[in-house]
């Protein structure tokens, strides 16, 4: 029996022995599963085989109860060595070996190309390489901020050492003091186009040195020495990278050293020869017959998907006679909330050098254990917040939405696949940017995150309702961006000149607002345009058109009801501060088309990059100033 933990000084010869067998075993997993799939990645599975098994073997997890809360983290973030860790999970009893074998790659079958976080062990779901290490950092904060003390493993690759946001996370860890950390790096010197060395030369101990972990280079096959060195690690008062020099495709000579098996699985026949070497049963054909007859959907235990859900306290209200803006809405309506739920509820608030800006500059002030400041690394902090919320903390990101966005898309969508709990509020977005130019001004948020099927959009109108869809998202689970200018305005106001947003209402995921009332057609404003529609239909009102103004702050799940009585006008005019092709627009479009609703649709919204300028003048030069608006109207109407 191999015992957990790593209390004993060094491993027994018979324990060497056991993982000596399970390795040879684990192996020919590989060797079966890639075959039988005829894809897959062996060469990586096979190098790393050795260390995943002293690992998963030793630490603090259990097959038996593999969702623990005080279970050790391991995340391996080359993914695409799945063969290996399922491999490693199945001989030591966390599922059914022979359904990982059979089922690898195999449509409905839990056992994926890339590792997933529906598999039990498995803590991350990745193989968009550079984020694991972030993902790991996530987990153990996670872990920290609910009083678990814990050890955290994580697995990469040799080549994966060329993204940038590992050095970005390397940084954050020493930091916050992360000296549970000990990762490996598998050394075997190749990668898909042939040599590291060749394809991009770095100086992979010297980086990790330089951000201050420390680093022990061990032979990443031999037992002993890859448990001494996790031994050490734990001493050590510093993270730990372990330079583990291995050997691709180890246990079959005519794999071994040979960067084509990287990313090849090996043909039937020459499988045959590579299991007779190891000395394992040829089961090859059973294997096939089982792969066509078996259900691939086989069941497993099942993770939780941790939520946090905060007490929302008492919405502000700001006065018909108050200009604001909605980033101090929504950092003081923060600040409402932690003050309510601090002490009570896991929270975390992460910030990349934009405090000041965002408006979470409160928090760090009074709150310091729960705000993180990760420095202009977006990627890291990104990846990082979306696993600590899966742990089951309350997370918020604050950034700008360029970088919030645009700049880290991809980290997103590796959450949203991981069932995060992650409220993402950006700050800075359209037009309303203003003087600091195209570059800065993300104009294509709703549309980037329509593509992510687990995130729900909220754009508010006005300070009062992004008080109140802060307070909705921190209440509810899942993931939501929240996004919003830069400028100040003045309230939205109901037609007796007291604020639409304010005293009782109380936000509704996915129920647009009818702020004017009107039969002639109907304007769908989003954000802060909003107030400006308001102003149209003022102008609009004047020479005798009255229409409806609706305002819809969920552009990705548009109010149906509300579509229905604006079509019946015979004109809608959708009305953003966002990129005309994908933004509320589009939405409109595609809910009417779908419902089978017949209107007229004009699509008023950012059409070419933006320049220098100041927001009202940005608006005017793409025809989305208020009277603009308001002669789209009547010309529509003449016509």
């Amino acid at each position: 029996m191999i015992a957990r933990n790593f209390a004993q000084e060094k491993l027994a010869e018979s324990t060497i022995k056991e993982l000596g067998t399970l390795a040879r075993q684990c192996r020919g997993d590989i060797l079966k599963m890639t075959t039988l799939a005829a894809s897959g990645h062996p060469g990586g599975s096979m190098s790393s085989i050795d260390f995943y098994l002293t690992v998963f073997a030793m630490a603090n997890v259990d097959p038996c109860n593999p969702f623990a809360p005080g279970r050790d983290r391991i995340v391996t973030s080359h993914g695409h060595t799945s063969p290996g860790v399922f491999a490693a999970l199945g001989r030591l009893g966390f599922f059914a070996i022979e359904d990982a074998v059979t089922h690898f790659r195999q449509t409905n079958s839990p056992f994926e190309g890339h590792v997933e976080r529906e598999v039990p062990g498995v803590e991350w779901g990745t193989g968009n390489l550079g984020q694991g290490l972030s993902a790991l950092l996530g987990l153990g904060l996670g872990a920290r901020l609910q009083g678990h003390n814990i050890q955290l493993y994580g697995f990469m690759g040799d080549g994966e050492q060329q993204k940038g946001q590992i050095a970005e996370a390397r940084r954050f860890a020493v930091k916050y003091g992360m000296t549970n950390a000990t990762v490996f790096v598998d050394y075997n010197q190749l990668q898909i186009s042939g040599p590291i060395a060749k394809v991009m030369p770095q100086q992979i101990r010297a980086g990790w040195e330089a951000d201050g972990w420390k680093v022990l280079e061990i032979d990443g096959h031999d037992y002993q020495a890859i448990y001494q060195a996790i031994r050490q690690a734990h001493s050590l008062p510093a993270p730990v990278m372990i330079l583990a020099h291995t050997v691709m495709g180890k246990g079959v000579p005519s794999m071994e050293n040979d960067h084509k098996w990287h990313g090849q699985a090996l043909p039937i026949e020459e499988c045959r020869k590579a299991l007779a070497l190891l000395g394992l049963t040829d089961d090859l054909d059973a294997l096939v017959e089982r792969r066509k007859t078996h259900n691939p959907a086989v069941p497993l235990l099942r993770r939780e998907h941790l939520s946090a859900v905060a007490d929302p306290g008492t919405p502000r209200t700001y006065g018909a006679a108050e200009k604001n803006d909605n980033r101090s809405g929504w950092g003081n309506a923060l600040e409402d909330i932690v003050a309510a739920n601090h002490g009570r509820l896991p929270i975390a608030v992460f910030d990349c050098d934009l405090a000041p800006s965002v408006k979470t500059t409160a928090i760090a002030k009074n709150y310091p254990d729960i705000f993180f400041q990760g420095g202009i690394q977006e990627h890291n902090t990104a990846a990082l917040a979306g696993a600590c919320s899966a742990e089951g903390v309350l997370t918020y990101w604050a950034d700008f939405g360029v970088f919030g966005v645009a700049e880290t898309f991809n980290q997103h969508r590796l959450n949203d696949i991981n069932g995060t709990n992650y409220k993402v509020v950006c700050t800075h977005v359209g037009l309303d940017v203003g003087e600091d130019g195209k570059t800065h001004q993300c104009i294509d948020y709703v549309g980037a995150f329509q593509n992510l099927f687990g995130f729900k959009v909220i754009v508010p109108a006005d300070p009062n309702q992004t008080d109140r869809a802060t307070r909705y998202i921190s209440a509810t689970p899942g993931n939501f961006l929240l996004a919003m200018g830069r400028s100040k305005m003045g309230m939205v106001l109901d037609e007796t000149g007291e604020p639409f947003y304010g005293g009782s209402y109380s936000f509704v995921y996915g129920k647009a607002d009818l702020i004017r009332s009107g039969g002639m057609g109907a304007i769908i404003a989003m954000g802060g345009m909003v107030g400006r529609a308001v102003k149209a239909w003022e102008l609009l009102k004047a020479e005798g058109i009255e229409v409806m103004v609706l305002s819809m702050a969920c552009p990705s799940d548009p109010d149906m009801e509300a579509l229905a009585r604006a079509a019946k006008t015979g004109l809608i005019v959708t009305y953003e501060d966002h990129h005309v092709r994908t933004g509320l627009g589009s939405a409109v479009a595609n809910a009417l088309a779908d419902a089978g609703l017949a209107t007229r649709l004009i699509k008023l919204g950012i059409a070419r990059y933006g320049s220098s300028g100041i927001p009202d003048e940005l608006y005017r030069s793409q025809g989305l100033d208020p009277e603009n608006l308001a002669r789209t109207f009547t010309s529509a109407l003449k016509r």
